[in-house]
């Protein structure tokens, strides 16, 4: 092999390197962590800092990638040509059109393997520590090629002018919960880590009517009631606030406080009408990060809820928010209750009063047309009636058996969940 095919021979090695080098920057800038990068910049990495910096004009880096990498591609093309009609010049079985197909199949092989897909598979695996390792590079080949990059970038709003898209609505909440899906799947977060991202991706979806107290199961005292009697409430109910009305409970005026109580008036002469504070009135519609808010700037730990005629539906607390967030919060004198409890497979006790969206979650079934909030609620209505001890129906695929009822609300029922698993659908 003389000098000048050895020349060309470097020249297309080095060409391939280079289609290898913007193959892997292609897929580095489209993959990875923005987060992760930013906070790298943020810490005062200088790469990173220029890889933001890149990523910000991702139109002219896409440019200058693709237009870096046709050139090495097409001069890598014809210098093979070259090549091998050159190393078979002085063949008689070799014709210059077989050479060249020798070198159509050669280059071909080589570019798709060392120039696109062993590069793009090992970016894919470290996108970060490529595209900071490319940035330099590419942010001197970004400059180099500006004319041509501008031609393209002009072509590039002509045609976005003639073919106008709709309007990006960014990603959407079913597409950042599906992401955090991918997370856990891929072992990035724990399960716990998931459940706490996604309860707040979707607290902003949540209303008071889905999370708030009935009135059947509010505690309260009449206004005029005793210091003693007071006392063995709070004892008895181990709560910690204490709604105070006057009449009946359709006229809430305030709340009492256990530690006010004991503070200031119990076994005192002060009055509990000193200790009395100020409720609000919310409605079932209401958003609960508005609730949130609200009860914050006024700091306080409890409103009560209205019908739409204006009488007491019932209370909503601040641990009643935040347990959307983190899950049930039990505290020393709270009687854990199990909503949800699986005793075998495909076999549920369940609380009346658990969210029927949480009871549906839990057993993989949707069901947008339901109106009621509680187990209890949804098994009312499919009854038609109030329920009674004993009393069963089937619905949705679950055999439900009310187990215990109190007074005219069930306290739990028994589900069966007899539809086909996807297992038994495989086989």
């Amino acid at each position: 092999m003389d000098g000048h095919l050895s020349g060309m021979l470097v020249i297309i090695i080095f060409c391939v390197i280079m289609s290898a080098y913007f193959s892997a920057t292609e897929t580095a800038f489209s993959t990875f962590n923005r987060i992760r990068i930013r906070n790298l910049a943020e810490k005062g990495n200088k790469k990173a800092e220029r890889v933001q910096r890149l990523a910000d004009n991702y139109d002219k880096l896409i440019s200058t990638i693709l237009v870096g990498n046709n050139i090495v591609n097409i001069l890598s093309a014809s210098l093979a040509t070259l090549f091998f009609a050159g190393l078979f010049s002085n063949s008689e079985v070799i014709t210059e059109d077989v050479s060249a197909t020798i070198s159509t199949v050669v280059m071909t092989l080589v570019v798709l393997t060392f120039g696109e897909i062993t590069p793009k598979t090992l970016a894919k695996q470290f996108p970060e520590k490529f595209a900071m390792f490319s940035s330099g590079l590419i942010l001197v080949l970004s400059v180099i090629l500006t004319p041509i990059t501008w031609i393209f970038g002009q072509l590039q709003r002509l045609l976005s002018f003639i073919f106008k898209k709709d309007e990006d609505q960014g990603m959407t909440e079913e597409e950042l919960i599906s992401i955090i899906e991918e997370a856990e799947e891929d072992g990035n977060i724990d399960e716990e880590e998931s459940t706490l991202i996604k309860s707040a991706i979707e607290f902003n979806d949540l209303e008071v009517g889905d999370i708030f107290t009935p009135r059947i199961d509010i505690t309260a005292v009449e206004v005029d009631v005793t210091k003693e009697e007071l006392e063995r409430i709070f004892s008895e109910s181990g709560y910690s606030r204490v709604p105070i009305y006057e009449g009946d409970l359709d006229n809430i005026t305030g709340i009492v406080y256990y530690k006010d109580f004991y503070a200031t008036v119990y076994k005192r002469t002060a009055p509990i009408s000193d200790i009395i504070k100020p409720v609000i009135y919310v409605t079932k519609s209401m958003k609960i990060n508005d609730l949130l808010k609200e009860l914050q700037e006024k700091q306080l730990h409890l409103a009560v809820v209205t019908d739409e005629y204006g009488s007491t539906a019932g209370i909503v607390t601040l641990e009643d928010i935040l347990e959307e967030i983190v899950g049930e919060i039990w505290d020393e004198h709270d009687e854990i209750i199990e909503e949800i409890k699986e005793i075998a497979e495909r076999e549920y006790i369940v609380s009346g009063m658990a969210n029927i969206e949480k009871l549906f979650d839990e057993l993989d079934i949707e069901d947008e047309e339901i109106e009621a909030l509680t187990v209890n609620g949804w098994a009312m209505d499919i009854l038609g009636r109030i329920p009674e001890e004993g009393d069963s129906f089937e619905a949705l695929g679950l055999t439900v058996k009310v187990l215990k009822m109190d007074g005219r609300r069930i306290e739990n029922l028994h589900i069966l969940d007899n539809r086909e698993s996807d297992e038994e659908d495989e086989d």
